[in-house]
C-alpha cells in the first residue's frame, strides 16, 4: 500500500500530526500504534462499575496557550476543572504546592499575608549557588525541613533517585506559594474534555485519509508499505535498535479499588510523601471528570523501573546517551522525531501539542 506518511504512535504527537497532515495537506496517513487503543497515556475508558477512569494516571489539561486551547477545542467541549492536591504526612493532609496554609497548619503558625510568609521562607531557606540538582532547588526555596518532609521520600519513590541525583527541572516544576492558592496549576485554561480524552482523540482522527492500525509494531509492517515520510513518536532508542544502550524510563503500576460510596477522599489526588507508604499517590477519578454516579473508583500508583515508558529520567548521563541518538536522528532527513519518548523530554500535554503544531508548520514550510 502507498501512503504519504507513516506515523508511529497514536498519542498526542502522532495524532496531532495525523490530523494536521490530513486536514491541511489532504495527504494519506497510516497511523500505527503498538497498544490496543489510541490516545497514548491520556487514554480513558469506563471501568466495569461505569466510572470513567484515566488508565495511565490522572491527565489534567492546563495551558496558558490560547493557540493550543483553541486547537483542541475543535475536538471537544470542556468542563471547567481546577486540580487540587493534598499531601498525607502522618495523620494530616496538607495543601501542595506548599503555601501559607501548609505552613500555618504544619508548624502551628499564624502567618497573615504574603510578606510574613516570604519572611518565613527567607529565614529557613538555604542559599545554593549554583543550583545543580533538585535538592538544591527545593532547599533554596523552602529550607531543609520542608524538603525532608514533603519532597525527599516522595521523589525517591517516584524516581528511585534522591533529589540530589536528579536535574533541577524535576522538582523545579513544583511552585512554592506565598498566598492561600491551593490550586495545583495557575494556568489560564484549566479544563477536562467533557466526554473524556478518548472521545477527543476519536474526533481528531476521524478524517477519512487516516488509516489506523492498532496492536502492531511498526517495524513488522515497514516492508509492506510504501511511504514518502516517517513521523516517529516512540522511544528514540528503540528506533535505532538500542544501538548505544537502552534509555531508562520510569513506569507506573496501578492498583484499582472500587468503593460503594459517593466520595472516598477529600480531593481528587492525595500524595503520600512518607517512605513507609509504598505508593506515591491515590487518585479518585470521579473527582477529575465531574461524573455523577453512585460508587467511586480509586487508583493507587506504584513507580516502577520496568513497564510502559512514562517519564524520561532527567540525569546528566541519560541526557548524554539521548544526545548520541539525537545525533543519529538528525542525519535522517525523511524521518521526524517528535514527542515525549522520541525527544526524551518531560513534556506536559499542552507542550506536546504546541511542539507538534510547531513541527508541522516547519515541515509544511520546509
Amino acid at each position: 500500500m502507498m501512503y504519504d506518511y507513516l506515523i508511529v504512535g497514536a498519542g498526542y504527537a502522532g495524532s496531532v500530526f495525523a490530523e494536521r497532515i490530513t486536514s491541511q495537506l489532504n495527504k494519506k496517513v497510516l497511523l500505527v500504534e503498538k497498544r490496543s487503543h489510541i490516545g497514548g497515556n491520556a487514554y480513558d475508558e469506563f471501568d466495569e462499575h461505569g466510572i470513567l477512569v484515566h488508565r495511565y494516571g490522572p491527565h489534567i489539561f492546563h495551558t496558558n496557550s490560547k493557540m493550543v486551547f483553541e486547537y483542541l477545542s475543535q475536538f471537544t467541549e470542556w468542563l471547567f476543572y481546577e486540580h487540587k492536591v493534598l499531601a498525607k504526612l502522618g495523620s494530616e493532609l496538607y495543601p501542595i504546592p506548599i503555601n501559607r496554609l501548609t505552613l500555618n497548619k504544619l508548624y502551628n503558625l499564624n502567618l497573615k499575608d504574603e510578606e510574613e510568609t516570604k519572611h518565613y521562607f527567607d529565614k529557613v531557606k538555604e542559599l545554593k549557588y549554583p543550583i545543580l540538582n533538585s535538592e538544591d532547588i527545593i532547599v533554596s526555596q523552602v529550607g531543609r525541613d520542608l524538603y525532608e518532609k514533603f519532597f525527599k521520600f516522595y521523589t525517591y519513590k517516584q524516581w528511585n533517585l534522591i533529589p540530589s541525583e536528579l536535574s533541577a527541572q524535576v522538582c523545579g516544576r513544583i511552585p512554592v506559594r506565598l498566598n492561600d492558592d491551593c490550586r495545583y496549576f495557575t494556568d489560564k485554561y484549566q479544563f477536562m474534555p467533557k466526554h473524556g480524552y478518548t472521545k477527543l482523540f476519536e474526533k481528531m482522527l476521524a478524517n477519512k485519509n487516516i488509516e489506523i492500525v492498532l496492536g502492531t509494531d511498526y517495524k513488522s509492517i515497514l516492508n509492506d508499505v510504501k511511504i514518502n515520510k516517517l513521523i516517529y513518536t516512540g522511544p528514540i532508542d528503540y528506533f535505532f535498535d538500542n544501538e548505544f544502550g537502552k534509555l531508562p524510563y520510569r513506569s507506573i503500576e496501578f492498583e484499582w479499588k472500587h468503593f460503594n460510596k459517593v466520595q472516598a477522599q477529600e480531593t481528587a489526588q492525595i500524595n503520600y510523601v512518607e517512605k513507609e507508604v509504598n505508593y506515591t499517590r491515590v487518585v479518585e477519578h470521579k473527582q477529575l471528570t465531574g461524573q455523577k454516579v453512585d460508587g467511586t473508583t480509586l487508583s493507587y500508583e506504584y513507580a516502577r523501573a520496568e513497564g510502559e515508558p512514562f517519564y524520561p529520567i532527567p540525569t546528566n548521563d541519560n541526557r548524554d546517551l539521548y544526545l548520541k541518538y539525537r545525533k543519529e536522528a538528525d542525519k535522517l532527513k525523511s524521518v521526524i522525531f517528535c514527542g515525549r519518548l522520541a525527544e526524551y523530554q518531560y513534556y506536559n500535554m499542552d507542550q506536546v501539542v504546541a511542539n507538534t503544531l510547531k513541527n508541522f508548520k516547519e515541515m509544511h514550510h520546509a
